[in-house]
């Protein structure tokens, strides 16, 4: 079984020129040509290079792994059954799976509150999360869920206005955070504020403690797409030249003559910012998180990435020690940002294997009275199935999902269809819904009883958004329903099966031959 792909990929926009006879280890067509011009990953970095590391084109597009990986989400079944109910009276009348409740509610004080254990993570200060921020923040808002601003965004804001090294203005992630803001509904969701190395030395989340009202903070230790620091692409040289007088790591140097040169003859289009790496160690950890908090955060977060298990290990020690409030360990496999094509494939622990470490090493702390954070699991989540077998998987310690890639699509198809509404260029395939916004978004009755002429300003990003968390939690309740749990913390470990023994050895969780084994047994012994 192969589980990777090399050499060529659509997201490096590269293919071999023999695609049905490629060598496996190399990734190579079988017979390389003299004459051929370079479609692969090797012939096009003959004349582009390190250009060629990253996903294409950049600034509009979202990428994740092609690998596969030996178990995933599939390997598991989830279990039903024809009586009791839990959360609710064992009645047909009344354990229908409208009945079903999965809010959630965590935090030090149980303050944090969502209509759905969903958290859109940190989306930064990449194009795609820019343009679509209206889409994503409004969305999150009208759901009620937690949206988080990632790294960067001061940073990158060519209008921030930064005194002695800390930043004191940002127009940027004012706008961010302004727009969520507007749009939360009764205290349901949040706005989480994100800093990496970078950001923690200009002050960001000090500053929107202060002065934009952020309660939430989240440190960022990395994600599943990269073991690196975070990067994106610059096509102009004055901002290239900002952000390095600003401190990042820009490529190639934007104030070397020779280079700039060659960027004015459209040699190359675009320079490369890098984030440099954080160095974490306990006590350090402790500090910044008592300083966060001095500073008026009322809940202070830690996300982590795919990294080896002494790390995670290290992560989860560190968040019970600090008392944190959320935990997210983001599993290897996909980004939204821009990240190695290469790294992101064939880096970091995989999924299954990562929570199934996470939920080990939880449980391990909390069987020794300590501390236990609420915990949220992330890495390529799309759909209500794998909502819920990832929260049994963790139960009871996982209390949200963290996604990202599936919430900027929804948000990026609003948008569009919003646009292709305005031009009256809908695709054949959307209009036998209807040609008005009215009649294409199917939620759009709903809203404009909830928010009259509000509704007009609802971004269609944020009516996309909005739309497909509908269809989430209407098909989370749904599952939760034939598996008679009717409320988030009855889910238990013991409502998915392995359908592989691999799969059962790395989780923990029973194979479906073992599975109810004596129970069973003792049924059928009268």
């Amino acid at each position: 079984m192969k589980y990777g792909k090399i050499n060529a990929s659509a997201a490096t926009l590269t293919k071999n020129r023999t695609e049905d006879s490629i060598v496996p280890m190399s990734g190579m067509c079988a017979t390389c040509i003299d004459g051929c011009i370079g479609m692969c990953d090797i012939g096009k970095s003959a004349y582009r290079g390190a250009e060629v590391i990253y996903p294409q084109p950049f600034g509009i597009i979202s990428s994740a792994s092609e690998k596969e990986y030996p178990v995933d989400l599939s390997h598991f079944t989830i279990l039903g059954t024809c009586r009791g109910a839990y959360g609710i009276e064992a009645d047909s009348d009344k354990a229908l799976f409208e009945n079903v409740n999965i809010k959630q509610t965590f935090g030090h004080d149980n303050g944090i509150k969502v209509k759905m254990p969903v958290v859109i993570p940190g989306l930064g200060s990449t194009n795609i999360a820019r343009n679509n921020w209206d889409g994503l923040a409004v969305g999150a808002a009208i759901s009620g869920i937690l949206v988080t601003v990632g790294e960067n965004v001061c940073g990158m804001d060519p209008e921030s206005v930064i005194k002695n090294g800390r930043v004191v203005h940002s127009p940027q992630l004012e706008e961010r955070v302004r727009t969520f803001q507007k749009w939360q509904q009764d205290g349901y969701g949040g706005i989480v504020l994100q800093a990496n190395v970078e950001d923690t030395k200009l002050g960001a989340q000090e500053y929107a403690i202060d002065k934009l009202g952020i309660k939430i903070v989240e440190l960022k230790w990395g994600q599943g797409a990269k073991d690196i620091g975070g990067e994106v692409k610059i096509k102009d040289l004055k901002r290239a030249q900002m952000l390095k007088e600003r401190g990042y790591v820009v490529l190639p140097d934007p104030n070397d003559s020779n280079v700039i040169e060659a960027f004015n003859k459209n040699v190359f289009h675009e320079f490369e910012r890098h984030s440099r790496l954080g160095m974490v160690d306990i006590e350090n950890f402790i500090k910044r998180v008592e300083e966060l908090r001095a500073a008026g955060a009322k809940y202070v977060f830690l996300k982590t990435g795919a990294y080896r298990p002494t790390d995670l290990a290290l992560a989860v020690r560190c968040a019970s020690e600090a008392k944190i409030d959320l935990l997210t360990v983001d599993a290897a496999g996909g980004g939204t940002g821009m990240s190695p094509w290469r790294m992101m494939n064939e880096w970091g622990i995989p999924p299954i294997e990562l929570w199934s470490l996470f939920y080990s090493y939880l449980d391990q702390l909390s069987n020794k009275g300590k501390y236990i954070p609420a915990a949220a699991f992330a890495s390529g989540i799309s759909m209500e199935d794998q909502m819920f077998k990832g929260l049994a998987l963790g139960a009871p310690y996982f209390k949200m999902v963290g996604m990202a890639r599936a919430p900027l699509a929804a948000a990026m198809v609003g948008k569009n269809l919003g646009l292709a509404i305005e031009e009256g260029d809908i695709p054949v395939y959307v209009s036998r819904f209807g040609r008005t916004k009215d009649e294409i978004f199917e939620t759009a009755p709903e809203l404009k009883q909830e928010y009259g002429e509000m509704f007009n300003e609802i971004p269609t990003g944020a009516i996309g958004l909005y739309t497909y968390m509908k269809r989430l939690h209407q098909g989370l309740r749904q599952i939760m329903c034939g598996s008679r749990k009717f409320a988030l913390e009855y889910i238990s470990r013991n409502d998915i099966s392995a359908l592989t023994r691999e799969a059962s050895e790395i989780s923990g969780i029973a194979y479906i031959m073992d599975c109810d084994k004596e129970n069973a047994e003792k049924i059928l012994d009268y």
